[in-house]
């Protein structure tokens, strides 16, 4: 019989279940699809309980799995969306629904906080996504439900909870709360009790901790016999920087997925950065990492395909793109349109194409709708730079690593290497890792990634057209100046 574990990475759209051996092979994959509820505009909302539904789904499918006869689960552990507001009872009963990373309803609980605080809050800025402002939200909108609040957890936090009867927050999901002091490592208590939210946080543990096992109920409805050790697991990008091998200062990480990511770890207290990069603990020991985040990446490619391509591939889609000139004869895609995080930190604004023209090609505004992505992208790794960061390495990873022409595009905008892995299985190899390091099989997470993570092809910049895409960038910085304006007076119309 051969050992494995479970990583499982529980997203917005899906809850993803992976097994890998202890050769960092994956076995098999399963995934089970998730809904949104939106019931009213910037309002997104999941049910708890079909989280755990779906997780319990996708390891019942993956032990029916021909590849898993031969194979025993060890571990499990979690990759999860961040800073989703999960407020539980006495009776660890969920009160209301989680109230996503993605709901926009919190901006005047933004300002309140700004306003006592200053922009930022523990070296993060103050956003409608962090779960601070939810908090508040529910405390003075929903004041029956704050009433029977006695713990609030994370999303993966509460799965982990249901298959184990134990509860606890990690580290590097809890810094995405705008409560974790990143000097300390402890909850803010000072900020809680001034903004008098009372003694609701959950015990604090290391990623790679091991909280407990699935409960003997559990393993009767799975259909599993022995015991299994579960770990606390992690933040979804910080998994999905461990599942790539990005744990070291060298190293930074392009991830391309609903959202689009930079993240680059750091051994220190870190550096100043401002421009809503963001400041987070990884899932590794002493480890923290900056990020900047993109609200639209694969979403603005998969809203323009379903809108101008809804009858070809993505792959044939971005193959026309490729045929087209940089720059796609002078037009621009800002892609704000959920609003935006790094640098602007602006839930209203909305994106535009400037620059149509009546020869203007539908492969040309595929094309600018990629670069304006990797525009949004690259703003954050300059902010970095600019704050002293050395970004001369990337790993990419997610939908953007999927094709050879985004993946040059992405070197010669970023003015750096970049190099895609062999294998990527993203935040749910991650979590996988960790549930491996948690059993022992490795002393390291440096080790552990040697023996899973391994890169292939590295792409190179062009500085000639690197300084042709610099033009249009400096274009695009100006975007968000010349229509925040104009969307909002859009949006008040539409509200009205």
């Amino acid at each position: 019989m051969k050992n494995v574990v479970l990583g499982i990475d529980l997203g917005t759209s899906s809850v993803k279940t992976i097994a890998v051996d202890q050769q960092g092979e994956v076995i098999t994959t399963v995934s089970e699809p998730l809904e949104l509820i939106q019931n009213f505009p910037g309002h997104n909302e999941q049910n708890p309980e079909a989280w755990f539904e779906a997780t319990k789904n996708g390891i019942k499918s993956i032990i029916q799995e021909s590849a898993m006869q031969d194979k025993r689960i060890k571990g499990i552990s979690f990759s999860g969306q961040m800073h989703g507001l999960v407020p539980l009872d006495k009776s660890r009963k969920v009160i209301r629904n989680a109230i996503l990373w993605n709901d926009t309803r919190t901006t005047e609980q933004c300002q309140q906080l700004a306003k006592r605080y200053g922009d930022t809050l523990l070296k993060n800025p103050i956003l409608e996504g962090f779960t601070l402002p939810k908090l508040l939200w529910m405390k003075q909108q929903e004041p029956d439900n704050w009433s029977e609040l006695d713990v609030f957890i994370l999303p993966k936090d509460y799965v982990r909870y249901r298959l184990t009867g134990e509860l606890h927050m990690e580290y590097s999901d809890a810094a995405g709360t705008l409560l974790l002091d990143p000097k300390t490592n402890e909850w803010a208590e000072d900020i809680a009790n001034d903004l008098e939210l009372g003694d609701i946080f959950p015990p604090l543990v290391a990623s790679h901790y091991r909280v407990g096992v699935i409960t003997d109920e559990l393993l009767n409805e799975l259909g599993l016999e022995e015991e299994i050790a579960v770990f606390a697991g992690g933040a979804d990008n910080a998994c999905g920087a461990l599942g790539a091998g990005v744990i070291n200062e060298d190293q930074t990480l392009c991830s391309i997925g609903t959202s689009g990511v930079i993240l680059a770890p750091e051994n220190n207290e870190g550096l100043n950065y401002g421009h809503n990069i963001h400041y987070f603990k990884h899932v590794l020991p002493n480890t923290a990492y900056a990020m900047g985040v993109t609200l639209s990446a694969g979403y603005s490619l998969n809203w323009f395909k379903e809108t101008v391509f809804p009858e070809t591939s993505f792959e044939d889609m971005i193959e026309v793109a490729s045929q087209t000139n940089i720059g796609a004869n002078g037009l621009l895609y800002a892609p704000y349109i959920q609003g935006e995080r790094t640098p602007h930190g602006d839930a209203t604004i909305r994106g535009s194409f400037i620059g149509l023209s009546g020869s203007t090609t539908a492969g040309q505004m595929a094309r600018a709708t990629i670069e304006g992505i990797t525009y949004a992208l690259y703003e954050a790794i300059v902010f970095m730079r600019q704050a002293g960061k050395s970004i001369d390495h990337i790993i990419s990873i997610g939908g953007g690593a999927k094709s050879d022409f985004w993946l040059q595009l992405q070197a010669d905008v970023f003015n750096t290497k970049v190099s895609k892995l062999n294998y990527e299985e993203g935040p749910g190899m991650g979590a996988a890792m960790l549930a491996a390091v948690g059993l022992g099989w490795f002393e390291s997470f440096e080790d552990c990634a040697k023996q899973f993570i391994s890169t292939s092809t590295t792409y190179t910049p062009n500085e000639e057209k690197h300084q042709r895409y610099a033009q249009y960038f400096e274009i695009y910085q100006q975007a968000y100046a010349q229509t925040k304006d104009l969307s909002r007076q859009l949006l008040s119309i539409e509200q009205s």
